[in-house]
């Protein structure tokens, strides 16, 4: 009887093990699926950030763009007038369109 009784519970520890690990796989399996999805997530709504931004930009640079065009006259009015040096005049217009 307890012959018997040894591969009985050798199986069973053996089988409890399996179990956890397979438990513990499959824990692991669904960290990591929240992690891909959350940083898919993430990734989408930066993408989505972007494209709102570049929709945005074109209608402030149009509206902006009449008054710095002016700003621009002006200032190669004064460098022809030699008012402005060469580098004043790179550097004003430099600072005007913000490179």
């Amino acid at each position: 009887m307890f012959r018997r009784r040894r591969p009985l519970l050798r199986a069973a520890a053996v089988g409890g093990g399996a179990y956890m690990a397979g438990k513990h796989m499959a824990r692991k399996q669904d960290d990591q699926y929240a992690a891909d999805s959350d940083q898919d997530q993430r990734i989408s709504d930066l993408e989505s950030q972007q494209q709102q931004q570049q929709q945005a930009a074109p209608a402030v640079a149009a509206t902006a763009s009449s008054a710095t065009i002016d700003q621009l006259k002006q200032l190669s009015e004064l460098h022809q007038q030699g008012v402005l040096t060469d580098a004043e005049f790179a550097a004003a217009k430099a600072k005007l369109l913000g490179t």
